[in-house]
Order: C-alpha cells, then sequence, then structure tokens
C-alpha cells in the first residue's frame, strides 16, 4: 500500500510518547508499505532530525505549526462555530496545500491521521479512504469536573464544543483508533449513530531496545519521567512532592527523587523546594537513565490514553509505583505486575517497601518485563494497525468493483 501519513508531532527524536508511537507506526508499517510524511515540527522546519525517517519515507515535509494565545474574538465566535478556537487559530493553509499536492502526486491508498490535531486536514481528500489514529478524548471531557466557579463553566462549554466537532468529524474517517476501552467507550458515545470503526491499538514499547539496558539502580533512587509543560505531569509531580515525598523521606533520609524533561523556573517556583529532589533537564538517552533508579514512580491523577512511562519502564526491568489513574488502561496485575496505591500513605509505604527490600523490587521489576514484552511490544501492537488499514483499503477496492462491473 501507498500510504499518506499526517502528523501533529514531528516524530524524530522519540522523546515523548507522542512521538514514540509515531516513530513505532513508522518503523513497522515502513517494512511493508511506502510511507509519504506530512508533519508539524515543534521547532523550526529547517532544522527538524530526518536520520531515520530518511530511510523509513518515500517523502517527507516538516511545517511550521501556525500558534498564537486566543482573544476575546476568538471565544465568543466558538459560541456558534463547530471547531474549538484552539483548532481555528492553528489552521495551516501551507500543510492544506501540501496534503492536496501530496494526494495528486502520490495516489495514496488511503490517508493515516495521527491525533486530532490534523484530522481537519485528512477531511480535504474525501475521495480517499482514512483512519484518524489515537483519538483521545477523556482529558479534555473530564477536565470540567476538576474546575470550580466560572473555570467549571468554561470548561464543561469547551468540552460540549470538543464533543460536537469530533462528532462532526467521525463521519469523514472509515476507522478511529484510541489506545484503551474506556476511551473507545467515549468515542461510542460522541459517535451515535455514525458507522465509523472503532479499533484499540493500545500503546506499547520496544521491548528489545529496553532489554539491552540492564537494571542497575543507585541505592534509594526514585524517578519521573515526563516533560513539567504537559499540565497532568506538572500536577503528578506536585501531589507527589507536596503529600508523599516527605513521608518517603521520613523513612529513608537518603532517598533521591529525580524528575526529567524541560522544565522552566516558573514551573520550578510551582512546586514546593524540597530535599532530596533533582531536575535533570533534558536527558539524550532516557533508557539509561531509569535503568540506573530503583524504581519509577508515576503519580497520576488527571489525563488520558495509556502511559508510555510505565511500559518503558518495565521494559527496562524497573519497578513501578502508580496510581490507578496512572495505569488505567493497561492490562496490568496490581501486586504482580506493579503497585498501585491511590493515597499518599499507601503510596508512600508501596515506594518503602521497595526501597527497604531490593530483591522484591527486582522481582516485580522481572515481572513487569516479561509481561510487557508478552502484550506491549511493538512488534506485536503495531500489525492490528497494518491489517486495520488494509482491511479498509480492500473494502474502498470492492465497493469500486462493484459499482463498476
Amino acid at each position: 500500500m501507498r500510504i499518506l501519513i499526517l502528523s501533529t508531532w514531528w516524530p524524530e527524536p522519540d522523546d515523548n510518547g507522542s512521538r514514540m508511537r509515531a516513530m513505532a507506526i513508522l518503523r513497522n508499517l515502513a517494512a511493508r508499505h511506502e510511507l509519504h510524511l506530512l508533519a508539524f515540527s515543534q521547532g523550526s522546519p529547517a532544522e527538524v532530525q530526518a536520520n531515520e525517517i530518511s530511510r523509513l519515507c518515500r517523502s517527507w515535509r516538516a511545517f511550521h505549526r501556525p500558534d498564537r494565545r486566543l482573544t476575546v474574538t476568538d471565544r465568543l465566535i466558538s459560541l456558534t462555530s463547530v471547531k474549538p478556537a484552539s483548532i481555528r487559530v492553528r489552521w495551516s493553509q501551507e500543510f492544506a496545500n501540501a496534503v492536496l499536492q501530496a494526494a495528486k502526486r502520490w495516489q495514496p491508498d488511503v490517508v493515516l491521521a495521527l491525533q486530532i490535531d490534523v484530522a481537519l486536514y485528512a477531511r480535504l481528500t474525501p475521495h480517499l479512504p482514512a483512519v484518524l489514529e489515537e483519538l483521545e478524548l477523556a482529558t479534555i471531557l473530564e477536565d470540567y469536573r476538576r474546575q470550580t466557579g466560572l473555570r467549571r463553566l468554561r470548561s464543561l462549554l469547551t468540552a460540549l464544543q470538543y464533543r460536537r466537532y469530533v462528532a462532526a468529524l467521525l463521519p469523514s474517517f472509515q476507522a478511529v483508533t484510541t489506545v484503551s476501552e474506556r476511551e473507545a467507550d467515549l468515542i461510542r458515545q460522541v459517535a451515535g449513530n455514525h458507522t465509523t470503526q472503532i479499533a484499540i491499538i493500545s500503546n506499547g514499547v520496544d521491548a528489545g531496545a529496553c532489554a539491552a539496558y540492564s537494571y542497575q539502580p543507585q541505592i534509594n533512587t526514585l524517578i519521573y519521567p515526563g516533560a513539567l509543560s504537559y499540565s497532568a505531569n506538572l500536577d503528578a509531580v506536585s501531589f507527589f512532592l507536596s503529600q508523599i515525598w516527605l513521608l518517603i523521606r521520613a523513612w529513608h533520609p537518603q532517598a533521591r527523587f529525580r524528575i526529567t524533561g524541560p522544565v522552566t523556573d516558573e514551573q520550578r517556583a510551582a512546586l514546593p523546594a524540597l530535599p532530596g529532589v533533582e531536575f535533570t533537564g533534558y536527558v539524550t538517552d532516557i533508557r539509561q537513565v531509569i535503568a540506573q533508579h530503583m524504581l519509577e514512580v508515576v503519580p497520576l491523577r488527571e489525563g488520558g490514553g495509556t502511559r508510555l512511562k510505565i511500559l518503558e519502564a518495565l521494559a527496562l526491568g524497573v519497578p513501578v509505583v502508580s496510581t490507578s489513574k496512572g495505569a488505567e488502561g493497561l492490562r496490568l496485575e496490581d501486586g504482580k505486575h506493579l503497585l498501585i496505591a491511590d493515597t499518599p500513605i499507601d503510596f508512600a509505604g508501596k515506594v518503602s517497601r521497595l526501597l527497604a527490600n531490593p530483591s522484591l523490587a527486582r522481582q516485580l521489576g522481572e515481572a513487569g518485563q516479561k509481561v510487557v514484552a508478552e502484550r506491549y511490544d511493538w512488534q506485536v501492537i503495531i500489525p492490528a494497525l497494518h491489517d486495520l488499514l488494509e482491511t479498509i483499503v480492500n473494502q474502498r477496492t470492492q465497493r469500486y468493483v462493484m459499482a463498476h462491473p
């Protein structure tokens, strides 16, 4: 097949969850199909890294993504517009033109849109079958529940508009993928009577690449990998530091907690300054860093999807203590593959238990590593996406043959 891929993120280097998933898709599909990639860059399009992409894709182009702060006028227009303001202000006519040009030049069999931010561009080629990959609804539809007062009302209005927008988009796609059954249920609620196929393609990890690293932890060390620019990560770290960390330090005075990823002065100022806490900044090889810690903590309380950070830690043999929210959507067993705790005292107690018993920590990490290799290796997961794309293309071919006997 010839596949035109539209991506919200420039996939290389694959140093966050969205890029990791995008690169896994490119690597696995490129082994059997001809790929053409159009993607928004997070920096200058002229400076994107394309060492691997140039080998995986027959053609590729990176684009600057327009963006600006929302104005009062933008918000007022949202009262009558189906498109959310955040979608309207980021529209790129250059990207739209490139989609039309690529469709005409390459004559793809199918369009694959990676995440909802590029869904509108896939609608520009209605003569081609299209699949919307990794549609996520939980985060924005549930945000209003955490708000109060006028913010709660505004968040509710945003969620309702987002539902209408997604409902209007779905008929343009022959299939939509998402990462968990919970997300699939939300899509069904929004879709109503629409016949768009919904497929669960879970998140995954390169288990083989992770197995090349050895679990060699420094004593009494914890890690949380995640950029604090993402609100769910910032909330998780804030929760951990303000309600859990001092409990752990009372039992383990030498314990150290490291947070990886870029962090601004403003973000650090929003967090309590506590002993034993370190910010590493961006690291080039996150797997090596994670493997040097006794355990990974995932104290997430919000957000949707499934957590690549948990899968990657377990694939490295590093034990994980997570909230129920953090492990949501993963077929992992509490007490066997990881430890789950939702209250500060329970979370601190389970962390302490592993810090005090390195052999138990290693045993838990090994069990997690085994199940991740069996269930969540990209080599196991991506073939389902391949089969979905092939089915969509074959259905289109059959309809054409029936219409033109």
